[in-house]
Parts: structure tokens; C-alpha cells; sequence
């Protein structure tokens, strides 16, 4: 070990002889780490174990910033405990469920006391020491009731605290602050506004009265108790998305990153201009290292689902203040104090699925294509010097059909690819399997979106009784298509003379005609508005489930609309639909009673697969 880092182990093990970091910070000194990085390990993971510091260390050992003096960021949150929070995370979940996620929702319920500061490493038993002074010196002043007075406005739900209570809190907070200061060397900045405690934050006006209702059934019981909880977090990374990864990930060159169920990965989203469709540059808080990683491999994280924390002290009247003592860390990253997740899934998109027992609206994104890429290849690599198709390899389909301008069509309007073909056969039969009733289909002009509803009705056998409606009006954004020009799309006649059980007596609400190339973001979330309205109506008086197959992007544009949500701003929309896999489902049922619709439980499980790499026989048998 380097004298310095010897002199400064030494500086603080005499300093904190009586706590606890000197039994922590030994065996990691004494396996070879040097001290700086060990106490580095011992902040970042909230200083409750060796072990988990040492855990800490061995992922890291790649991480480029391991040396770097960057200190953690360090908060004070007072929390609700018990009962009341029992209530609130009721609350949180029920309001995510029928008005969306608003800010709110990032965060466990809380009072702010002071702004985040930052501590360094060799402090942070400092700040524990400085909590529990604090706590002392105001417990017998705490008060026993702290009452809460709703707030609401078109913007913000929330509890307020007035009067002595506030005061007290805040008297608290400011005790915190200057006790951290001469222990810690720190500088806090404690709340000095009203207290509150954020219920719903920049949520859209028309759920203020659904919102206020949810939380006016709060139940405040006054035998709540309150944790004064620490907390800290990584200062580089504050501004930046938080992706959690829920599929293993493998990489497949240098530069990209190893995923882990579980691992969170930071994404600064104004550094991925190098970043191609689909993926995204991040840094994963398990390892520290940087690199390109697909970005449906994972789903968007909650602001605090990353912080750590430390340590509490419980404010009690019922206790013995002789008993007191400094809360041990939550084993978890945010313990009791953090509202459970809701059901994982691959996207915000697919956990919208459900049942439906009368009406109901099933959408379904196409199954796997042939990519664009590939088909701009077609005229060198598919075509015989017969002029003929003939398939490169197996995930090309066996045939193709008849089209007014030959195989140059294909290349905007691709057809499903063999795996794709599988998959709509494979989600057809859980669907006849769950007994679930269809009685009607629309279906997006594309090809692959026709093809997939085709072979969903095949598995069902439904594929004589039910026709295919085609509606226009919910193709994909044109903006997104490669052509400059108006998309060729097969007529219906081309469709029902390639065996397609097309309905040629639907009158759709936008003709094929009516896709204008490179249209507005506005310009598409209306067509598919009213083309989803259109859709109910004509379906209004049916009892079963309609069957809606479009592209990724209409799980978001045509679900929001029945739902009576507005649209999301262009980039979330953008960023969204790049996550939907093929075969993505969303499914509505309507609430006849309320007269409105509500997204319910999927009655098949999702579909989840892999990329498969081209094999080469030459490159393997006959290679050097």
C-alpha cells in the first residue's frame, strides 16, 4: 500500500476509532484494496457489510472511474411508516393505473428536509453521527400527530404541514444540517418552505378530479410513525434516464455491455447520435462500465430506484427515548420505504394487456419481417437470371405474391419473415387455447400486418368466418417509411387474389390514398384517433373481443386515444415504440358501467425470442 494511501487509512481509522468503519474498512484493506477505493465501495453500498462491499469491489474492477475522488450525493427524507404507508402506495399504484405515471411516481412517498449535498467517503459515519444527534435533540419535541391538509391544484396533489408541527420538522432538519457540518465538513441546505408530501406532480389537467378522489380515501391515521431516512446517489448520472435490464444480454463485440436481470444502466439521452435504431449508448451502475446495449432488453427505471440507503431514526412517542438508537440500512436499495414494482415487463407498452368477459379491443403489433435492409438487397441476391424469386436462406418465405409492379414493391411493404410466419401461428393458438372470443379484425394495409391477422384467424379457426377489415388509417407513421413517395400497398384485389379473406364491402375511414408521405406527428396521432373511434363505433353493438393488428408504434397512438389519454410528445413517443418487440399486445376492455375503457390482464403470456446470427458453413468446415 502507498504511503499516502497508508496516511490516510491511518487519518481514518483514528478519527472513527469508536464506529464502526475501521471493522469494515480492515478486511478490505488487508485483501490487497487500497483504502480510497475500499471507502469507496463501503459509501456506494450504504456501509452495511464488508461483504457487500467487497461484492461492490470485484464488479468494479473494470470500471474506468474506480480512482476517481467523486464523492456520493447525500439526501434527508422524512417518510412515512406503517399503515399510512400502506395507504399511499395503494394510492401510487392506483393512480399509475387509471391516469398514467406522473412525476410523483418516481419517488417513495416523502418530505423533502434538505437539498441533496455531497460527503466524502471518509465522512459518511460523520453523517450517520450527525442524524442521530439531530434526532436526539428533538424527540421529546416531536410531535405526536403530524397532520396533513390535501392540496390540489392542476398540476400538483399533495399533503401539507402547517402550523407548530411543520415548525418543529423543520427545526429538525436545520439541527441535521449544522450538526452535519461541524461532524461531517458538510454543507446542507435544510427545507425551509412549507412541508409537503407530493401525491401526483405535472399529471394532465383532466385527472385532477380522478386523482383528488383516489386521495381523498387516504385514510389519515394519526398513530403514524416517521422515519427520518438517508439516502445517496451517484451526482454524475442525476440527469440522466434510468433503464432497469430484464433479459440477459451477451455481447456480441467490444463495445457493447453485458446485461444482467436486474442491472441499471444510465443513458445521457443527448449522447446517442452514434447509437444505431434500437440501441443505446448507457453505463451500468453494476460494473461502471460503458458500451452500446439493445435498448428492449429493458424497461425505464424510477428516479429512486438506484438510490442507496443508509441509515434511519424513527421518531416513536411510544418508545423510550433511552432506548433510541441509530436505525440499521435496509437490506434493500429502498427498503420498506420504496412503493412495490409494478409487474415487470418488456415494455410499458405490453404490461397494457388484459381479459376481456363482454366488448373488448385487442391490439396486437405484427409479427417478425423480413428488415428493410435486407429487402433493398433483393434485386442482386434474390432474384434468379430467370427473373424469378428464389429464398437466400430459411427465414425468407417460400413464395411471395403477385404484385402490379413485381418484386420492386416489396421493398417498402415487406412480407413476414418465416419466423414471423411462427410466431403469429404460435400467438394464434394461445389465443384459442385461452377461449377467448374474437368477432371482428382490422388490420394495418401493410402486408406483414395482414399476413399475421391471416394466420392469428388460421390457429383460431376462424379464418372462413371472420373478415378482414383493412382500415389505412392505422399504418404506420409515414415519416418512419424509407420512401419519399406515397407507400405501394397491395390493393384489395391483389389481397384476395393472393387467398387473403379481405372484406371488400368495408369502407375504411382513410382511403389508401390518403397516406401522404413524411406526415406530421400530429398529423398521425389524429388519423389514428379517429380511426380507432371509428373502429368501436362500427363495432359497438358486437359482443366479443375485436382483433386489431397494426404496427409497434399503434400500441401507444391508437390505445391512448380510447383510453381518453392524450398523446405523448413526439420523442417519448419515439423512444417508446423502438422498445415493442414483434408480436407486442395491448388489450382494453369496456367499462360499460363508468362508460369509458380500461387496460386489463393479458389472457396469453407474451412472446419473448432472440437474434440468430447467419452460419456460414465455408467460413467453419473449409476455413484456416
Amino acid at each position: 500500500m502507498a504511503a499516502g494511501e497508508t496516511q490516510l487509512y491511518a487519518k481514518v481509522s483514528n478519527k472513527l476509532k469508536s464506529r464502526s468503519t475501521s471493522s469494515l474498512l480492515e478486511p478490505l484493506v488487508a485483501m490487497g484494496f487500497p483504502a480510497h477505493t475500499a471507502l469507496k465501495a463501503l459509501a456506494a453500498t450504504g456501509r452495511k457489510t464488508a461483504e457487500d462491499a467487497l461484492d461492490w469491489l470485484h464488479c468494479h474492477c473494470n470500471d474506468p472511474s474506480l480512482d476517481d475522488p467523486i464523492p456520493q450525493e447525500y439526501g434527508l427524507f422524512l417518510c412515512p411508516t406503517g399503515p399510512l404507508l400502506e395507504k399511499l402506495q395503494e394510492f401510487w399504484r392506483e393512480s399509475k393505473r387509471q391516469c398514467a405515471k406522473n412525476r410523483a411516481h418516481e419517488i417513495f412517498p416523502h418530505m423533502t428536509l434538505c437539498d441533496f449535498f455531497t460527503c466524502e467517503d471518509h465522512k459518511v459515519e460523520c453523517l450517520y453521527e450527525a442524524l442521530k444527534r439531530a434526532g436526539d435533540q428533538i424527540l421529546g419535541s416531536f410531535p405526536s400527530v403530524v397532520p396533513l391538509v390535501l392540496h390540489s391544484s392542476v398540476s400538483y396533489l399533495g399533503f401539507f404541514v402547517n402550523d407548530s408541527p411543520a415548525d418543529i420538522i423543520r427545526e429538525f432538519a436545520m439541527m441535521f444540517a449544522k450538526e452535519a457540518s461541524i461532524l461531517a465538513d458538510c454543507t446542507v441546505k435544510p427545507c425551509t418552505k412549507q412541508l409537503h408530501m407530493t401525491l401526483a406532480h405535472k399529471f394532465y389537467p383532466h385527472h385532477q378530479r380522478t386523482l383528488e378522489q383516489l386521495a381523498k380515501g387516504i385514510p389519515l391515521s394519526p398513530g403514524c410513525q416517521w422515519t427520518a431516512a438517508l439516502y445517496s446517489r451517484d451526482m454524475r448520472f442525476v440527469h440522466y434516464q434510468t433503464l432497469r435490464a430484464i433479459f440477459q444480454y451477451k455481447p456480441q463485440n467490444m463495445d457493447e455491455l453485458m446485461l444482467s436481470p436486474g442491472d441499471y444502466i444510465f443513458v445521457d439521452p443527448t449522447h446517442q447520435e452514434e447509437a444505431s435504431e434500437g440501441w443505446v449508448i448507457g453505463i451500468s451502475r453494476w460494473t461502471g462500465c460503458r458500451g452500446f446495449l439493445p435498448e428492449n432488453y429493458t424497461e425505464r427505471a424510477n428516479e429512486s430506484d438506484t438510490w442507496v440507503k443508509h441509515r434511519t431514526y424513527t421518531f416513536s412517542v411510544a418508545m423510550n427515548p433511552n432506548s433510541r438508537k441509530d436505525g440499521e440500512a435496509s437490506s434493500g436499495r429502498n427498503g420498506e420505504l420504496h412503493p412495490p414494482q409494478t409487474c415487470r415487463s418488456v415494455s410499458s407498452v405490453q404490461a397494457l394487456q388484459g381479459t376481456v368477459a363482454t366488448g373488448g379491443m385487442m391490439h396486437r403489433c405484427h409479427g417478425g419481417g423480413i428488415t428493410l435492409y435486407q429487402i433493398s438487397s433483393w434485386s442482386n441476391h434474390i432474384i434468379s437470371s430467370d427473373r424469378k424469386y428464389y429464398r437466400p436462406d430459411l427465414n425468407f418465405p417460400c413464395s411471395l405474391p403477385r404484385r402490379r409492379n413485381g418484386i420492386k414493391d416489396f421493398e417498402n411493404d415487406p412480407p413476414l419473415s418465416s419466423c414471423g410466419i411462427f410466431q403469429s401461428r404460435l400467438v394464434g393458438e394461445a389465443l384459442l387455447d385461452s377461449g377467448i372470443r374474437i368477432t371482428s379484425a382490422f388490420v394495418s394495409p401493410a402486408l406483414r400486418c395482414v399476413q399475421t391477422a391471416k394466420h392469428i384467424l388460421e390457429e383460431l379457426k376462424l379464418e372462413k368466418k371472420i373478415k378482414i377489415r383493412v382500415e389505412p388509417g392505422i399504418f404506420e407513421w409515414t415519416k418512419w417509411e424509407v420512401s419519399k413517395t406515397s407507400p405501394t400497398l397491395m390493393t384489395l384485389e391483389e389481397l384476395k387474389e393472393a387467398n387473403f379473406n379481405v372484406d371488400t364491402n368495408y369502407r375504411p375511414t382513410f382511403p389508401l390514398s390518403s397516406l401522404l408521405p413524411a406526415e406530421s406527428y400530429e398529423e398521425y396521432v389524429h388519423r389514428c384517433s379517429v380511426s380507432v373511434e371509428q373502429i368501436v363505433s362500427t363495432c359497438s353493438k358486437d359482443v366479443g373481443v375485436t382483433l386489431i393488428v397494426s404496427h409497434g408504434s399503434a400500441l401507444d397512438s391508437c390505445t391512448r386515444p380510447l383510453l381518453g389519454l392524450p398523446p405523448r410528445e413526439s420523442g417519448d413517443f419515439a423512444q417508446l415504440v423502438r422498445k415493442i418487440p414483434s408480436l407486442g399486445m395491448c388489450f382494453c376492455e369496456e367499462n360499460k358501467k363508468e362508460g369509458k375503457w380500461e387496460l386489463v390482464d393479458p389472457p396469453v403470456k407474451t412472446l419473448t425470442h432472440g437474434s440468430n446470427s447467419a452460419f456460414n458453413w465455408r467460413n467453419w468446415i473449409l476455413g484456416s
